[in-house]
């Protein structure tokens, strides 16, 4: 008899900092959800460093490169939803989550041809982790709609 263990969401409670960033994008909901599973290497990771299968609780990684400088991101899918939700956990290392496991959620809305991106990232450590990366996200998500403009 085999058995499936379930992973569950990490616990959060003791770390309530988070963040909420919303965008107009230019593409479509199923090609951001695309871009969000199977293609971070044209948006966001380092090409040739992503290993990801759009599973739930399937573990991913992938490195940045910024300043000069590999930055490894760890994470699992906990929920997917085709064209309207993606949710994950989310490690980085010292300048990133601490190695706290963070929980981003990304909320896909059509608006006619273009998409209503909400993006929440909860559970860090501390307000500078928090700051650092409320500052981040702007840029990157400024770099996926520009990787995908109107559904490119």
């Amino acid at each position: 008899m085999s058995t499936v263990m379930e992973i569950g969401l990490p616990d959060l409670a003791s770390r309530p900092f988070h963040l909420i960033v919303e965008r107009d994008m230019a593409a479509p909901p199923g090609v951001l959800y695309v871009a969000w599973t199977e293609q971070f290497d044209r948006w966001f990771a380092e090409p040739g460093t992503v290993l990801m299968r759009s599973e739930v609780n399937e573990p991913f990684f992938f490195e940045t490169l910024h300043e000069h400088t590999r930055q490894p991101h760890y994470g699992r899918f906990l929920h997917l939803e085709r064209d309207r939700i993606i949710e994950l956990t989310w490690v980085t290392g010292p300048s990133g989550t601490r190695g706290a496991e963070t929980v981003v959620t990304v909320e896909l809305t059509p608006l006619g041809d273009r998409t209503h991106l909400l993006l929440r990232h909860a559970g860090f450590p501390d307000e500078e982790s928090r700051n650092r990366h409320e500052k981040a996200w702007p840029f990157v998500l400024d770099a996926l709609d520009k990787a995908f403009p109107a559904g490119k």
